[in-house]
C-alpha cells in the first residue's frame, strides 16, 4: 500500500509501527458553531482510510478529537451571552449529527480537550524543562528557534516566516515567530490552575497531548484537511517531538483537499460556506458521502447542487442492484473485481478507481440478470466494496414499517432479521411462492409490502424493490 506523506511530500510504503496495527489520529471538531460542507469531508476521508486499514486485516485505533476551548468559542459565547459550554454542547451535537448522517463510524476515542489539560500542563513543563519553551506574565511560549526542525512538515524556513512577523505592541513573546502553549487567565474565560497561574492551553499543544495519550510515540497516521499543515500540524511535530525527545512524532501525515465554493475555500470565518445538516436534509446523508468519494481526497472539491443531484442518482442506482437480487448471496466475490479494488485502493486511498471497479460490477450484474445468468459474483463483490466505502444501504428509515413487517412476515422463519434485510427475506419468499405457482402468497407479500411503502417490481431475473 502506497500513500502519500506529507512529511517528505512523496507516496510511501505504509508500513506501520507495530505489526497488525495501526494507530490513527485525526484533527477533528473545534466546536464553536454548526458544521459546514468542508467539515463532512474530512470526516468521510478519515472513515474509509480507516475501514480500508481495517478490511485488510489491521487492527485500528482511531481517535478523532474535539476542541471544546478554544478563543473562537470563547468569541461566540460571549456574542451569544451563554457559557462556552454551551456553545460546545450544542456545536458538537449538529456535528454527531452530521457524522450519522454520513455514515461515519464511531471513532475508538473521541477525547474533549477540556479533559485533557493535565496532560497539556505535563508536557509544557516538559519543554520548559527541556529548554524548549518559557513563561513570561503568566503565559508560556514555545521557542521557534529553539527547534532545529521547525518546517519541516509545510516546507517553510525560519527566514521566510521571520520576514512576514512582527511583534507587536504590549506583546510579551522574545520571538515574534513564537507561539502560545499557555495563556494567562482572563476575566469571565474558562480556566484552569498551573504551576504559571490560572489560564487555559493554547490550541496546539491540544492535539499534541491528546495523540500522545491515546496513541503513544511515533504512531503510524495524523491526518485533517490541508489548512492545518501550517501552523497547527507544524507546531504539533515540533512541541511533541522537543518535550518527548521523539522523532517522528507521527510517521505519516495524511491531508484532505478543501472544499470550495465558487472556486473559493469554504470557511466559518468568512461565512462562505454550505451548512452540512442542510445538505444531508436536502439529500440523502450517503450521496453527501458518495459525492466526496468521488473527487481524489487530496485534490480540491468544489460544491453545486448539480453536483450532488447526481451523486444521489448514482447511489441510487447501487442501492437498486442490490434489491434485484433479495436474499443471501452464495459464493465469493468476482476476483477480477476485487483486484481492481484493492488495486486502486492501495495507490493512495483512490477511492474514485474503487469507485469504477464497483460501477463495473453492477453493469456486468446488472447485464447478467437480465439474462438469467448468475450474478452472485458481482452481488458479493458489491457487499464487500460498499461496506468498505461505506455506502450500503442503511437499515435505519425502516422503523417506520417494522411493526408491520414482523406482522407480514408471521409464520416465516425471519427471526433476526430487521429493516432492508426483512424485506429482502420477504421478496425472496415471495420469489419462492411464485416459483412454485403458489401466486396467493406471492400477491399477499407484495400487496402487504405496498401498504407500507415498499413497491416490489418483477422482471426476468425475478423481483426487486424499492420505497414509494
Amino acid at each position: 500500500m502506497q500513500i502519500f506523506n506529507t512529511l517528505g511530500r512523496a507516496l510511501q510504503t505504509f508500513e506501520p509501527r507495530d505489526a497488525g496495527k495501526v494507530g490513527m489520529y485525526v484533527c477533528g471538531a473545534t466546536v464553536q458553531s454548526k458544521p459546514h460542507l468542508g467539515h463532512g469531508r474530512y470526516a468521510v476521508v478519515f472513515d474509509v482510510v480507516r475501514r480500508y486499514l481495517t478490511y485488510v486485516g489491521y487492527d485500528v485505533t482511531y481517535v478523532r478529537n474535539i476542541t471544546d476551548v478554544d478563543d473562537k468559542i470563547i468569541d461566540a459565547a460571549k456574542a451569544a451571552g451563554v457559557t462556552t459550554e454551551e456553545i460546545a454542547a450544542e456545536a458538537a451535537a449538529a456535528f454527531a449529527a452530521a457524522y450519522d448522517a454520513l455514515g461515519i463510524l464511531p471513532a475508538d476515542t473521541e477525547p474533549r480537550a477540556t479533559e485533557h489539560v493535565p496532560q497539556m500542563i505535563k508536557m509544557i513543563e516538559q519543554l520548559i524543562e527541556r529548554g524548549h519553551a518559557y513563561e513570561a506574565g503568566g503565559d508560556v511560549y514555545f521557542s521557534v528557534r529553539g527547534f532545529p526542525g521547525y518546517g519541516k512538515l509545510s516546507g517553510r524556513n525560519i527566514d521566510e516566516l521571520q520576514s512576514g512577523a512582527r511583534i507587536a505592541t504590549g506583546d510579551i513573546k522574545q520571538d515574534p515567530l513564537d507561539f502560545a502553549l499557555w495563556k494567562a487567565a482572563k476575566p469571565e474565560e474558562p480556566s484552569w490552575p498551573s504551576p504559571w497561574g490560572d489560564g487555559r492551553p493554547g490550541w496546539h499543544i491540544e492535539c499534541s497531548a491528546m495523540s500522545y495519550e491515546y496513541l503513544g510515540a511515533s504512531f503510524d497516521i495524523h491526518g485533517g484537511g490541508n489548512d492545518l499543515v501550517f501552523p497547527h500540524h507544524e507546531n504539533e511535530i515540533a512541541q511533541a517531538e522537543a518535550a518527548l525527545g521523539i522523532d517522528p512524532f507521527a510517521r505519516l501525515w495524511m491531508h484532505n483537499g478543501m472544499m470550495t465554493l465558487g472556486g473559493e475555500k469554504m470557511a466559518k470565518s468568512t461565512g462562505h460556506i454550505v451548512d452540512l445538516l442542510d445538505a444531508v436534509h436536502k439529500y440523502p446523508g450517503l450521496a453527501v458521502r458518495l459525492f466526496y468519494l468521488r473527487t481524489h481526497y487530496r485534490k480540491p472539491l468544489d460544491f453545486s447542487e448539480e453536483a450532488l443531484a447526481d451523486a444521489t442518482a448514482s447511489l441510487e442506482r447501487l442501492w437498486a442492484f442490490r434489491r434485484r437480487r433479495p436474499g443471501p448471496v452464495a459464493g465469493p466475490p468476482d476476483p477480477t473485481t476485487m483486484e481492481s479494488f484493492s488495486r486502486a485502493m492501495d495507490n493512495d486511498i483512490d477511492v474514485a478507481g474503487g469507485l469504477g471497479a464497483l460501477f463495473d460490477a453492477v453493469r456486468e450484474g446488472n447485464r447478467r440478470l437480465d439474462a438469467g445468468d448468475g450474478a452472485d459474483p458481482y452481488l458479493a463483490a458489491y457487499a464487500e466494496i460498499v461496506d468498505v466505502l461505506g455506502l450500503a444501504e442503511p437499515v435505519r428509515g425502516f422503523e417506520e414499517i417494522a411493526a408491520g413487517l414482523e406482522a407480514l412476515g408471521a409464520g416465516y422463519d425471519l427471526d433476526g432479521l430487521s429493516g432492508a434485510a426483512l424485506v429482502d427475506a420477504l421478496v425472496a419468499r415471495r420469489n419462492e411462492a411464485r416459483s412454485n405457482k403458489d401466486w396467493a402468497t406471492g400477491d399477499s407479500i407484495r400487496d402487504g409490502l405496498a401498504e407500507l411503502g415498499v413497491i416490489v417490481e418483477d422482471g426476468a431475473g425475478g423481483s426487486a424493490w424499492h420505497r414509494g
